[in-house]
């Protein structure tokens, strides 16, 4: 018997009647599936389809997302704490992380538990907050796609010192900046002009949010770098981990990124190709 986490887009009815198959079928094989509470309550009567709420008190083997990228984010931060890996059925749009098409859940379950699979490893990162006295203010959760430090109110811009394994590199004024995985690279790094990055590389990058300065280019560090980003000046910041904004951080704090050696792990089944997807992301030809 297998533990399955599974997470669902709250928001859309089909993820709802998906999750309710996926539970079906694999109670009755005889494994063991939990959910969070709030999805428990919208997949109905547990008595129907066999989810527990997931209590964090069990083992985990495997987590489902039915969803987009948002829902991988979040079944990818579950599976990295359980030492699980991550099966993504894609319900939105074409989408970088999810790899399962809505109709081949069934074909993909199947495949997992007869061993025939593969699991792509992704590069996270981690961080810790420090406040101006040097005490730890927050320990972040592991970011899939990037930590981000940005300012707090509309129209003005934050004030941030950059050094990069020990020593200053520079100051950026500036909207905020990116700390970005290689999957984060088609995330919010490249809304702000950030290169792309192949997920399977290892590396990290730096990207600045909208800044006031003639140096305005990302940086594609060692994966060995650690980047600590001070904010400067009087006015607070906030620190965000893939979209979930996590703190307020007042002048004189201090934020320290790093890779984690812990990768995140997806199956995939050999079916979709990085390169492929970028082509149908961005309408490029054939010719």
């Amino acid at each position: 018997m297998t533990t399955v986490a599974m997470f669902l887009h709250p928001g859309r009815p089909d993820a709802i009647d998906a999750a309710r198959l996926v539970a079906e079928w694999l109670t009755a094989r005889g494994h063991k599936v939990v959910s969070t509470e709030q999805e428990v309550g919208l997949l109905g009567d547990p008595s129907q389809h066999g989810v527990a709420v997931d209590h964090d008190t069990g083992a985990v083997e495997l987590v489902v997302s039915i969803g987009g990228d948002g829902t991988m984010l979040r079944a990818t931060r579950r599976a990295v704490e359980a030492g699980a890996v991550v099966i993504g059925v894609n319900l939105g749009q074409l989408g970088y992380l999810a790899e399962v098409e809505p109709g081949g859940w069934e074909e993909a379950l199947s495949t997992y538990f007869r061993g025939e699979h593969q699991i792509a490893e992704r590069m996270l990162v981690a961080g810790t907050v420090h406040r101006a006295d040097g005490s730890v203010l927050l320990e972040l959760p592991l970011g899939l796609n990037e930590v981000v430090v940005e300012k707090q109110s509309l129209g003005r811009t934050v004030r941030l010192g950059v050094s990069i394994d020990g020593r200053f590199f520079t100051n950026y004024v500036a909207d905020g900046l990116i700390l970005a995985t290689p999957t984060g690279s088609t995330a919010y790094s490249l809304s702000a002009r950030g290169p792309i990055v192949d997920p399977t590389h290892r590396a990290m990058l730096l990207t600045p949010v909208s800044p006031h300065s003639l140096f305005d280019r990302s940086l594609v560090l060692d994966p060995a770098s650690e980047v600590e980003v001070a904010v400067l000046g009087d006015r607070a910041a906030a620190v965000s981990v893939d979209g979930e904004e996590l703190g307020v951080l007042e002048p004189g704090c201090r934020v320290t990124v790093a890779p984690s050696p812990t990768p995140a792990r997806l199956v995939t089944f050999g079916t979709r190709d990085f390169h492929q997807i970028l082509k149908a992301k961005f309408g490029l030809s054939d010719r």
